[in-house]
């Protein structure tokens, strides 16, 4: 699992153990404090997806747009994460995931740890709506790389107005 953050200044690599199995290199500054609120740092996006080039392409996508993004291939390493002191803003997953844990299982994990991070679902397969979590939004395969930022750029907005009205 990797954590990228677009605009580091240097690119120390260090590995962090999170949990049996499950494991990340973190470059320097991307590990913020637990928090949707993170000041100057841009939105911190998990990115689930177990095909390896629709990962990095969106993966690549999300940080031209000026996220930082964190990645995790399977649906076990997505639970770990959210287990742990990184920061995540939004999980953008796959619902169907090799392993054992699937995107919706990933979902009902953050929405009881972290209730107020946003989940952007995607899948090839049509939706069962009574799966989602509040605060989502689903992307259907084959989707287009805009269709991802909209839902996401859509879910931050409202975190910051839910935020503000605070």
């Amino acid at each position: 699992m990797l954590v990228k953050n677009p605009g580091a200044a240097t690119t120390q690599e260090t590995e962090l153990s999170i949990a049996p199995g499950a494991r990340r290199l973190a470059l320097e500054g991307a590990l913020l404090p637990r928090s949707a609120k993170n000041g100057a740092h841009p939105p911190v996006v998990l990115v689930i997806e177990d095909e390896l080039f629709l990962r990095l392409n969106i993966v690549s996508c999300l940080q031209e747009a000026g996220y930082a993004v964190v990645e995790a291939a399977t649906g076990e390493e997505a639970i770990a994460l959210c287990h742990s002191d990184t920061s995540i803003d939004i999980v953008f997953t796959d619902v169907n995931l090799g392993g054992y844990a699937s995107g919706w299982d990933v979902a009902e994990c953050f929405r009881t740890v972290r209730p107020n991070v946003p989940v952007v679902y995607t899948s090839g397969r049509s939706l069962d709506a009574g799966r989602c979590v509040g605060g989502s939004a689903f992307v259907p395969k084959p989707y287009d790389e805009s269709d991802i930022l909209k839902a996401c750029q859509r879910l931050t907005a409202g975190m910051r107005s839910n935020a503000a009205k605070r």
